[in-house]
């Protein structure tokens, strides 16, 4: 069992107090408690029309995926390759959000063209994005075109390689691209700096959707056979915690209602061997679902997860499922024990507290658990982790970041080290020669110091509204819950309140965990759970007063729905 030394002291900083006079609007508009107003404001929901949008997402509101650039020119080029039963190879990147996006795309044309296949790299052998020897392998079997999901864009030689073998590509990709675009048939792309599509923020399985319901429009085909795939385009946003706001916001509410009521056949499986839940949220992907797709291009070959994701017949997918819940269950293990070396290395580093960054590397660290051993790094320390694993004379690296600090481009600057990376503002991964190592570490180290802020070292919560705990109540708890899909960009709203007492309830459970009820209009009390809060019961025992970050959930237990407080942290009071 991994051993955490205790948390780091935790900043609490409140979010700017909307125009009172537009929130009692809003709140008389809609009919709502002026603490709902309030949160509504602050995100930018200040009409009745944003909030009848917000709270009422519509599948008409989808923009129309021909206002993307090269949307039409996709659509010609696989035309043509189905018209003429052309080999389609479907390459996808081996996470969620790429093995969803291939599984999408595959199963809508394969109804269309036989002469399809789909090709997940090897972590291991062929590393991120586009390869040659996916290239290679096209060649090889006759595929004249490719559909790349969830990477490619900046793949210039590998796409300049390819049209020298007469393979064409076109490049599904949301990941930021460089200075120049790859020669492609076609790059979707919503941020490109010449591409006017409304929202920039899709998912990589998004943009794939909007290829198929770009076809689906061209040709005239019902609406409704493009949705059969939107839960798994829910799936994706929520495990690669992008944007939750716009076409995204339809997208995953739309994606859980159908996961929740009609799930396609794969993730029923992968569904079936989770915790009874009453209903799945963004939060049951993330922490249930998505680990279990990601763990089979973690530990051995991605292909698996898109095989269950694309089955067909109930019985097969819950034999392929148990293939993944199995890998999911080693990668727990692996993962682990590198963690408690990693843990180990740092609590033995002389160094560390005066470094601004963490760079790890380990010799023959398994690459599929480094990105995840480096979020745990930054969880208990907050600084900009890179977990490197050593094979074969190559650096891998996984790179995590923490609030307000931008990994990618620190990295970008340390690139006269780097063979390869390619990533997000908080997750990156990169390549680098065992030679160059110190210097990168060392470049690296001094870019973070000389640009990061002193806040951005701390952890924060950020909270949207003080809050008197008895005004809490079931009717704010289900106006809270319809606030969701929460993520990036809508996170679930978070309360403080002051002057808390416990009634001696407060326990630990599985040595981590804090659970404890809380006082509540004088005779009752209403139950708060502190994940990773153990270390705090000191705080609300023996009747001591305690201040409260939270948030407001349902909890169901034995058929009934009651209110609880989901901790974010807590303080003694101030005296």
């Amino acid at each position: 069992m991994t051993i955490f030394v205790v948390r780091m002291e935790i900043r609490w900083t409140a979010k700017p107090l909307p125009n009172p006079e537009i929130v009692a609007r809003l709140s008389a508009e809609l009919n709502v408690n002026p603490i709902i107003a309030k949160i509504l404001v602050q995100r930018g929901i200040d009409t009745f029309d944003k909030a009848k949008r917000f709270f009422r997402p519509a599948l008409t509101d989808l923009h129309d995926p021909f206002l993307m650039k090269d949307m039409d020119l996709a659509i010609q080029r696989i035309k043509q390759a189905i018209s003429n039963q052309e080999g389609m190879l479907v390459y996808g990147d081996y996470d969620v959000d790429g093995t969803t996006a291939v599984s999408i795309v595959y199963s809508y044309f394969k109804t269309l063209n036989q002469n399809i296949e789909y090709y997940i790299p090897d972590r291991y052998k062929e590393g991120y994005g586009i390869s040659k020897m996916g290239i290679d392998y096209a060649k090889e079997k006759g595929f004249t075109l490719i559909i790349a999901l969830d990477c490619g864009i900046r793949s210039h030689e590998l796409i300049d390689y390819a049209n020298s073998l007469g393979v064409d590509f076109i490049i599904c990709d949301h990941h930021l691209p460089g200075g120049t675009i790859p020669n492609a048939k076609a790059v979707l792309n919503p941020k490109q700096s010449d591409c006017t599509y409304p929202y920039k923020e899709l998912s990589g399985a998004g943009i794939g959707f909007k290829l198929v319901q770009g076809y689906s429009k061209k040709e005239g085909f019902a609406e409704e056979k493009i949705m059969e795939y939107i839960d798994l385009v829910a799936v994706s946003i929520a495990a690669d915690m992008v944007d939750m706001q716009g076409e995204n916001r339809i997208l995953a509410y739309y994606g859980l209602k159908k996961l929740n009521e009609n799930p396609s056949i794969g993730l029923q499986a992968l569904i079936e061997g989770s915790a009874p839940k009453a209903k799945f949220t963004i939060q049951d992907i993330i922490f249930g679902i998505g680990p279990k797709i990601n763990a089979a291009g973690r530990i051995s070959d991605a292909k698996a997860a898109v095989r269950v994701l694309i089955e067909t017949e109930y019985t097969t997918a819950r034999q392929l499922s148990r293939i993944l819940n199995d890998r999911n269950e080693e990668r727990k293990d692996i993962d682990t024990g590198i963690t408690d070396v990693a843990v180990n290395i740092i609590e033995n580093d002389p160094d560390f507290h005066s470094n601004r960054a963490i760079i790890l590397m380990g010799e023959q660290w398994h690459k599929g658990v480094i990105g995840i051993v480096a979020s745990r790094m930054v969880e208990q320390y907050y600084k900009p982790t890179i977990v490197f694993s050593l094979n074969d004379g190559m650096l891998t690296g996984s790179a995590r970041s923490v609030k307000n600090f931008d990994i990618h481009e620190a990295i970008t600057k340390c690139s006269e080290f780097v063979e390869q990376f390619g990533g997000h503002k908080y997750a990156a991964g990169l390549s680098v020669k065992v030679e160059n190592f110190e210097g990168f570490k060392e470049m690296f180290e001094r870019i973070v110091s000389e640009t990061i802020s002193e806040n951005s070292l701390t952890p924060e919560v950020e909270y949207d509204l003080e809050l008197d705990i008895n005004e809490i109540n079931p009717k704010i708890m289900n106006l809270v819950s319809q606030m969701s899909p929460f993520g990036p960009g809508n996170t679930v709203p978070i309360f403080k309140s002051s002057g808390l007492r416990s009634n001696n309830s407060a326990r630990v459970l599985k040595d981590r965990h804090l659970k404890l009820q809380i006082q509540h209009q004088n005779r009752y009390y209403i139950d708060g759970i502190g994940f990773g809060l153990a270390d705090q019961i000191h705080v609300v025992s023996n009747g001591q007063v305690f201040d409260a970050c939270y948030c407001i959930e349902e909890n169901h237990y034995n058929g009934q729905v009651k209110v609880q407080l989901r901790l974010r942290d807590l303080k003694k009071a101030a005296i």
